[in-house]
């Protein structure tokens, strides 16, 4: 807080009504000066110079040091509050109070740093008050460890995208996140590879060079200065080759993904998700702004706001244009941000809608107040936020309601008025500015001083100033009151306001104009009720520095010297100081450039000594320079016509002087080859708008002179600009100047109006006069007010320096005519408008009476009163109040309650109004008031009147208990509001086929003692619709719906027996299911199991699920876990569906399968019983091909070609010769052993090319079953699949058989499996 004082008058708009206590004068700024020696002697209140900020967060390894330091006279003594209690810093010994201030120093060495966290608040005491600091949130800092956890190794195929989160632990504050390899070297970020702002890293498509197994996540935690890491992370990418021979040698199978993601594709958001997200931002913050894509190739980003443009000086991308920010947000940077991803395939777009909340801010702070005895002081705390901050006042650290009573006082929101304070009354007021997002806290002192005079300038000071130039003699001063200032010449002159001179509200004497005339000895004197004190000063006006020949352009050849004079003249008690320069800079140092008294001069010119050179000559006061350029040439050239800006004009000369008009004539300057198209002329007012040049009027080029209007009491200085095609030239040298004589105001102020801010005032404002519009010095306003239609005579008073006038004593309300006239020396303006204001509003006199009640229906009521006499309102009527509330229901068995009272305002000159929205069988209470700008008036006798009857609400529940197959229970609860003598119930069902067509309905009519009925009858596995609704004698009320199923008849889920195989296994019982959806009105919870029969089988594909499934649940998954395993079930989304492949799982390996129902909106989880499925280690799909064509073709051949080989053997045999004992036992081995050859290896071994390799050497039982203590294959895998069936306990109820027809090999008793080498040999 800044700790100068001052006090301020001002007029605030609200505030009339408040000021108009302040029938004396609010005092203007008085600042306490900052001089040691004036403030030792000085009584103040404390102030808070030093505070530590409000959220502290420490370093555990050090002391915490709070700070709190305060100036007061005399000074002020500390204390501390933590949590909202004292804390007592003497009974700690590990906490010390610095002497002379309020800084806590705590030792936390050996002791637990949490025990001194909390809020603290620190508060500085003397005799004339108290400040406190803000609250101070002392949290110790934080950097917990990285949880324990196991990071799985990533395999991805190339081309795809991918994420590596990090998840930091929090730490206080938070850390900042960076990646790194095993050798410590930042991973490279690009377009491609980016880091999240939350520390996860992206990759929009992986390449082969992202494989590694050291990707790891650290977190650096910045007030500890430690690091963390995570475990790190292995990240192998497969090309599409790679992975299908991989693939390929793991399974045996050819083929890996038809549709290779290694291709292009457009591109994709990873984060955020969805078409659009919320962002919101506090004002003053960083707004950050973050998207992700993936694709290939990598996307380009872009961002861009939508209906706007992104701020250009606040914005910034980083991350490669992934994050966009933008600092200091303010209310404007709110709306919908678009971000687009972008590549050779297509676009994507993310919108983001920002919306900007604001902590309150300052607007205006309260300031410090120094007041006399009997002045009035204001304390303004303006805020702004959003939402609106909530306003408190603070005496001295006591909430100011809580504080003791002072009249003086008075507070309106963020204004606390002071009104004729009394010495002893200094105090420190705290201003405190709260919403959701943060607060303001300001300490602003009110003292009450009474001070003589004191000049603080330094006596016989000397000021110099060059002439036509302004000139500031300083007074500063200190008093309380406030010092007037007047000032003296030469000791004998006083000077006044106006003409020549200024006095400035500090005391400081501004002339405009300085001349040699006005030199000389300047006194101030300083003026209060307690004293009197003076000063002397001394001006000395000098003569300007003037260049009077300025160097000019050369052209030198080259080799040739070069000169430039610049002859200057200047005042003779002033030391000159001639500069050159070239092209800006300093001279070359180089004995060729000679630098004389008035001259420059550049010897044996080369072509590097062109450019522009310029004289400077400097003084203590002023400063004057010309340049000029230096071109150098081999010969004398031809120049070439060049076009350029006009010279200015010179030797301004006004003529035919009058009171309202002078004509000037000048000289045109060089046109340089282009025409002059006309001159403007300008000028300056060096009364009252000094510096300031403004156009009056322009004329042709041709044109040398004009005749100028001008306006009295002007203090006119002209000057002249040439302008040709090529543009405007520099602006010529001023004229001399030249005064209007003063005059009569030629107007009146405008915006003229009068309104009342008290019941007994009426306060007159407009718009002043400017000094150009005031014509001549001492500008008056005479302000006439009478009272309309009374035909008195005007009542006026003359004020100045002032922008409104109160009239008091007045009576209320009644209308005014006023009017405003300007006055200055010379005479009064003109004639003045007459305006209508009204004085200020007091507050109504009258209730409204008569006041009678009209009851339409049990909800609506209609009103009426009689108005009250318009002298009665006492300002302007702007409506009536009617007030009411229910006092209790009409039912016998319902208490008294107070209920909320509510207001209806009905503006205007009414005398009815209509109270809709009440309650049915209730007894109300009515009054009414009038309101007028000022507040409302007495009410009106109270009114009571009752509602009628009207139909109940809806019951408070229903639910279904107990179904079965035939009947069910219903349950349900009483209306929560009857509105009158409940009648009983109705209830209606009907039932809902399959095909959710609606059957007949069924009515019941029920007592209104009833909350239960158990309905017969029904069927069996049917869904019913119930509606039920109370009713009482007005009708029946809103209907609650329900709906539930009957108990499923079992009879019809017992298993087929397959013919020729035997019973299966029996079934588990099934369980009564009943159904609950989700009713119009009311969620009942289901009142059965979800889940009937479960089934599943194996196949070539996997493992295929289904079930049987009764709930209304959303969202439906198949969950599967490795038997025995302890990691995390793995679940996939089935929703509506009924039946589920499961994809993917591993050979040889048994799984626990569920099914699972969850919705957001229901916590209860409803699951299936876990099912065993075991997938084969070797699945194979063998086909019978002893009946396929090609095989008993093959099969014939062979069987020839060993015939042949018989016949070869017998012939041989018959002539005596013998085969080898190895070819015959070649011949005729046991195909079991060595199954017979085709081209390209085992023929006996058939293999497709799905998934699996085959399985050798299987058996099934002679029944065509497998038990599981006999294999643990699944014989699923020994047909072609799908046709086995199992229990819900998993157990195998279907039929196995070995192809696809199955009534083939039915009968078939054999041990072994059909194979082809069986085949072969029962055929040879």
């Amino acid at each position: 807080m800044d700790p100068t004082t001052e006090r301020n008058m001002k007029w605030v708009p609200g505030f009339g009504a408040m000021l108009l206590v302040l029938l004396s004068h609010v005092t203007s700024a008085l600042e306490v000066p900052l001089d040691p020696k004036v403030l030792e002697g000085l009584p103040q209140p404390p102030t808070i110079t030093l505070q530590s900020p409000k959220d502290y967060i420490f370093d555990p390894r050090e002391n915490i040091v709070i700070h709190c330091e305060a100036k007061g006279k005399p000074n002020p003594s500390f204390s501390w509050t933590r949590n909202g209690t004292h804390f007592d810093v003497e009974k700690d010994s590990k906490v010390l109070m610095k002497p002379g201030s309020g800084t806590l120093v705590i030792d936390i060495s050996g002791e637990k740093a949490e025990a001194y966290e909390g809020t603290y608040q620190c508060t500085a005491h003397n005799e004339h008050g108290t400040a406190v600091s803000n609250n101070i949130v002392i949290r110790q800092s934080r950097s917990p460890l990285w949880s324990k956890e196991r990071n799985e190794a990533i395999t991805v195929q190339m081309g795809v995208s991918l994420v590596l989160q990090c998840r930091p632990p929090a730490g206080l504050p938070p850390p900042v996140i960076f990646w790194m390899d095993n050798n410590f070297q930042k991973l490279q970020l690009d377009q491609r590879v980016s880091q999240a702002l939350n520390g996860d890293l992206y990759f929009s498509n992986v390449l082969r060079e992202d494989t590694r197994s050291d990707y790891i996540c650290y977190a650096r935690f910045p007030h500890t200065q430690t690091i963390q890491q995570k475990q790190p992370i292995s990240v192998t990418v497969l090309d599409m080759e790679t992975m299908n021979e991989t693939v390929a040698a793991l399974y045996n199978i050819t083929e890996f993904y038809s549709d290779s993601p290694e291709g292009v594709r457009r591109p994709g958001f990873m984060m955020p998700l969805g078409p659009t997200s919320t962002k919101m931002v506090l004002r003053g913050e960083t707004l950050e702004l973050e998207c992700i894509a993936e694709g290939l190739p990598t996307p380009e980003m872009s961002w861009q706001k939508d209906g706007g443009e992104l701020p250009s000086s606040r914005t910034s991308f980083e991350n490669f244009k992934k994050t966009l920010k933008i600092s200091d947000v303010n209310e404007a940077d709110g709306g919908n941000y678009r971000c687009t991803a972008a590549n050779n395939l297509g676009t994507v777009h993310h919108i983001i809608k920002v919306t900007v909340k604001a902590a309150p801010f300052w607007v205006s702070a309260p300031r410090n107040l120094v007041l006399a005895p009997n002045e009035t002081g204001i304390l303004t705390c303006r805020v702004s936020g959003e939402p609106k901050p909530k306003i408190s006042w603070f005496v001295n650290g006591v909430p100011i309601e809580n504080a003791p009573e002072d009249h003086t006082r008075k507070v309106d929101d963020d204004t606390v008025i002071l009104s004729n304070v009394q010495s002893g009354s200094s105090a420190v007021y705290q201003c405190n500015a709260s919403n959701e997002f943060g607060y303001l806290m300001a300490n602003a002192f009110v003292s009450v001083l009474a001070e003589a005079p004191r000049v603080l300038t330094p006596p016989n000071q000397v000021y110099q100033v060059i002439t036509n130039n302004p000139a500031l003699l300083h007074c500063s001063s200190f008093g309380s009151p406030i010092p007037t200032i007047t000032w003296f010449k030469d000791s004998q002159i006083s000077i006044k306001n106006g003409d020549l001179y200024v006095i400035h509200e500090n005391g400081t004497l501004e002339i405009h104009v300085a001349q040699s005339l006005n030199s000389g000895k300047y006194t101030c004197i300083a003026t209060n009720n307690l004293g009197i004190k003076e000063n002397h000063v001394f001006l000395e006006v000098k003569e300007s520095t003037r260049i009077l020949k300025q160097p000019e352009y050369k052209v030198v050849q080259r080799g040739m010297s070069a000169v430039f004079e610049c002859k200057v003249k200047h005042d003779p008690s002033l030391v000159p100081t001639m500069t050159w320069l070239k092209d800006s800079g300093e001279l070359p140092d180089d004995e060729r450039f000679e630098v004389d008294t008035d001259s420059l001069t550049v010897k044996h010119v080369t072509d590097e000594d062109e450019g522009t050179y310029t004289c400077i000559m400097n003084t203590t006061l002023d400063h004057d320079s010309a340049s000029a350029m230096l071109t150098v040439v081999e010969a004398t050239p031809t120049p070439a016509i060049v076009y350029e800006k006009p010279d200015p004009p010179t030797d301004l000369e006004l003529t035919d002087q009058t009171d309202r008009s002078v004509q000037l004539s000048w000289i045109p300057g060089d046109d340089h080859n282009s025409p002059t198209e006309k001159f403007l002329i300008q000028y300056e007012d060096l009364l009252h708008q000094p510096g300031l040049w403004i156009n009056l009027t322009d004329v042709g080029g041709t044109s040398t002179t004009a005749q100028l209007n001008l306006s009295p009491f002007v203090y006119y200085s002209f000057r002249v600009l040439a302008q040709n095609p090529v543009g405007y030239s520099s602006p010529s040298q001023p004229s001399r100047q030249y005064r209007t004589n003063p005059a009569a105001p030629d107007e009146n102020p405008s915006d003229v109006r009068g309104v009342g801010t008290e019941s007994d005032n009426l306060v007159i404002s407009w718009t002043p006069l400017t000094g150009f519009q005031s014509n001549g010095p001492g500008l008056e306003y005479k302000v006439l007010w009478r009272q309309k239609d009374m035909d008195g005579d005007w009542l006026s008073k003359n004020v100045a320096n002032v922008s409104h006038f109160v009239v008091t004593g007045i009576p209320t309300f009644v209308p005014f005519e006023i009017k405003v006239q300007a006055m200055n020396d010379y005479g009064s303006g003109p004639e003045p408008e007459v305006f209508i204001g009204h004085s200020g509003e007091d507050l109504p006199l009258s209730a409204p009476e008569s006041v009678q009640v009209m009851v339409h229906n049990s909800t609506l009521a209609e009103v009426h009163w009689e108005p009250v006499s318009f002298p009665s309102v006492r300002g302007k009527l702007q409506g009536y109040k009617v007030y009411y509330h229910r006092e209790r229901g009409l039912h016998e068995t319902e208490k008294m309650m107070d209920e909320e009272e509510q207001v209806l305002t009905f503006s205007g000159n009414r005398s009815e109004g209509r109270l809709p929205g009440l309650q049915p069988y209730s007894l109300y209470k009515l009054f009414i008031r009038v309101i007028n700008s000022k507040g409302e008036g007495p009410q009106s006798p109270s009114k009571t009147f009752e509602t009628p009857e009207g139909v109940p609400g809806p019951p408070s529940f229903l639910k279904v208990l107990n179904p079965s197959l035939d009947s069910l229970t219903l349950e349900w609860g009483p209306p929560m509001n009857n509105n009158g003598r409940l009648a009983g119930y109705t209830l209606k069902y009907q039932p809902v086929n399959t095909t959710n067509e609606l059957g007949p309905v069924k009515v019941m009519t029920l007592m209104a003692n009833e909350t239960t009925i158990t309905l017969s009858n029904l069927n069996s596995s049917m869904l019913y619709k119930f509606y039920l609704s109370a009713k009482t004698i007005k009708g029946s009320g809103p209907i609650i719906t329900e709906e539930a199923f009957t108990v499923m008849d079992t009879a019809h889920t017992q298993p087929p027996v397959d013919k020729g195989k035997g019973p299966t296994e029996p079934p588990h019982p099934t369980s009564p299911i009943t159904q609950s959806l989700p009713p119009p009105f009311h969620k009942a919870p289901p009142v059965g199991p979800a889940f009937g029969t479960v089934n599943t089988s194996v196949s070539e594909d996997g493992a295929a699920i289904s079930w049987e499934y009764f709930g209304h649940h959303k969202n439906v998954f198949v969950e599967y876990i490795v038997e025995n395993s302890k990691e995390d079930w793995k679940k996939e989304l089935v929703n509506s569906s009924h039946s589920h492949m499961i994809k993917g799982l591993k050979p040889g390996t048994s799984y626990r399968v569920r099914v699972v129902a969850r919705d957001p909106a229901d916590p209860t989880v409803h699951s299936t019983d876990e099912v065993l499925v075991t997938v084969p280690a070797v699945p194979s799909r063998q086909v019978d091909i002893a009946t396929q064509g090609w095989f008993i073709g093959l099969m014939c051949a062979i069987a020839l070609l060993i015939l042949v080989l018989l016949i070869v053997c017998f012939i041989k045999r018959n002539k005596g010769g013998k085969y080898p004992v190895k070819e015959k036992e070649d011949a005729h081995q046991d195909p079991e052993i060595q199954p017979m050859k085709e081209d390209d290896g085992t023929f006996g071994e058939y293999s497709d090319t799905e998934d699996h390799k085959p399985l050798k050497g299987s058996r099934t039982p002679s029944n065509g079953t497998v038990r599981r203590d006999e294999s643990d294959d699944s014989l699923v895998d020994y047909g072609e699949g799908g046709d086995g069936q199992f229990n819900e306990d998993g157990s195998f109820i279907g039929q196995y058989s070995g192809k696809k027809e199955k009534d083939t090999h039915e009968g078939n008793e054999s041990s072994e499996a059909p194979s082809p080498v069986n085949a072969m040999n029962s055929f040879v």
